[in-house]
């Protein structure tokens, strides 16, 4: 599990290249809906500075991503 903020979550999803949910849950057998609704903030919001907390219970998509996003740098 690992706690940022909506913030944070928003810049990973923005630092992915184009097409990126789709491979993302290719890689991990999900639906690309799942990868998007993941980048939303999921299930656990709270109120907050930087667009509010969240909790993330599977951390699978976030490492994935974040892959991604260092290679594409």
């Amino acid at each position: 599990m690992i706690t940022t903020t909506f913030n944070k979550l928003r810049q990973v999803k923005d630092s992915l290249p184009k097409g990126s949910s789709q491979k993302i849950a290719d890689e991990l057998g999900l639906t690309a809906d799942i990868v998007r609704e993941y980048f939303h903030g999921g299930n656990h919001i709270e109120q907050g500075p930087d667009g509010g907390i969240v909790t993330l219970d599977d951390t699978r998509i976030l490492e994935v991503a974040l892959r991604m996003a260092w290679e594409n740098a």
